[in-house]
């Protein structure tokens, strides 16, 4: 059974802390006020909650949560009787403890927003400052489903670029698989044959069984190079200069840098324009786009038009400088900044790169099916040949 440490004050006004055992932050509570005590914190301990916590929050159960918080306040429930209805109902274990300790802090007289800022790994600064907009404005119903919208179809954005890698990803795994296969098992077979002839190999050839020679006897080297390199790019990864110049060059690639720069732009646009229609002030919705932008030059391009409208200038100038938005994105954001219409405008520059990213994955789908095929074919298909020379050669000096 769990153990809590709790905080309360006693009736003569005296605070008390203590441990007990429980199995359930609201048994806990209950047995305080049996005991006519104001319950100040209650705190799980630290081995029985990291036990008890343990998997992940996928975004569609975030997403049916927030829907059917929406659903229930609109109807009129009380907010801590819609949140314990929550937490009893959803299947997500994980979830299911988070929205008892949102429960719990809510009753301690905290707000929503407060409550969810407390579990980052389930709720972003994204949800948790909207929801506080919505506390603020009285529409926190209408926030949700604002939210839920949102977060369904920046998953079906990020999916479905994520798709789009996978096809090259499936060929390539056969590509390598295949080369290895005949490298190490077909090769070697070929060469004994040839060296039982003693016939002079071309050049194709010994070529191949160098390599099928290397593959075999360095495989080691090969496997340890390529885990290397990979642990060596992603610790460069994480560094400022090596995000920046890696994410740079991600934009740059023919094809795959136009989706990455539209899905890019569609984020930051239905991001932004849900927070500032959400009623989050311009500053702090830049600032939390930039957090979402998921490229290091899009967040700088962010950050330095929050910069510009703390300085009092407008957000479209410093996009425009940093050569990553296109001028369409550019002239309608500053229509939208002049009209007061910004975030409508937001909106449908995102739904319309929404259909750009669709067409910019069906275009990297296109190019790479031929492209995997001419590969495979080139690569296995040169193999083939190269040991079928000298078979050339014998038949034609028998002949």
């Amino acid at each position: 059974m769990p153990t809590y440490t709790y905080t309360a004050r006693a009736v003569n006004g005296e605070l008390k802390t203590a441990t007990i055992d429980a199995p359930s932050r609201e048994e806990v509570v209950a047995q305080l006020r049996r005991q006519r005590m104001s319950v100040v914190k209650v705190d799980e301990e630290a081995a029985a909650k990291k036990s008890k916590t343990k998997g992940s929050i996928k975004m569609r159960d975030i997403v049916i949560f927030t829907r059917q918080f929406s659903t229930m306040i609109n109807a009129g429930l009380p907010l801590v009787q819609a949140l314990d209805i929550l937490a009893k109902q959803t299947e997500n274990k994980v979830l299911s403890e988070v929205t008892r300790a949102v429960v719990f802090d809510v009753e301690s007289g905290h707000t929503v927003a407060d409550a969810l800022a407390k579990h980052p790994n389930a709720f972003s600064d994204l949800y948790v400052n909207m929801v506080a907009a919505g506390e603020a404005g009285g529409i926190l119903d209408t926030i949700l489903m604002r939210l839920a919208t949102f977060m369904e179809k920046n998953d079906a954005l990020v999916r479905k670029v994520k798709g789009a890698m996978i096809y090259p990803g499936v060929i390539m795994s056969v590509a390598v698989i295949a080369i290895c296969v005949l490298l190490i098992f077909v090769i070697p077979v070929f060469e004994t044959m040839f060296g039982s002839v003693g016939l002079a190999l071309p050049l194709p050839t010994r070529v191949v069984i160098g390599l099928s020679r290397f593959l075999k006897g360095y495989w080691w080297l090969i496997g340890g190079g390529i885990a290397g390199s990979f642990v060596m790019v992603k610790r460069y990864y994480a560094t400022s200069n090596g995000k920046l110049l890696i994410d740079k060059a991600l934009l740059k690639v023919p094809v795959l840098g136009d989706v990455l720069r539209k899905s890019a732009v569609s984020r930051f646009t239905r991001t932004l324009g849900t927070l500032i229609s959400s009623g989050v002030s311009i500053l702090d919705g830049l600032e939390i786009t930039a957090k979402t932008a998921g490229n290091r030059v899009i967040q700088d391009a962010i950050m330095a038009s929050r910069a510009s409208i703390a300085g009092g200038d407008t957000i479209a100038a410093p996009l425009q400088k940093s050569a990553v938005f296109p001028p369409m994105v550019i002239s309608m954001i500053a229509v939208g900044e002049q009209t007061g219409g910004l975030d409508e405008m937001l909106s449908k520059i995102a739904d319309f790169y929404d259909e750009e990213v669709d067409a910019a994955v069906s275009g990297l789908l296109s190019l790479l099916e031929p492209v995997m095929i001419v590969f495979l074919g080139v690569v296995v298909g040169g193999m083939v040949v190269a040991m079928y020379l000298p078979i050339f050669d014998m038949i034609n000096a028998v002949q």
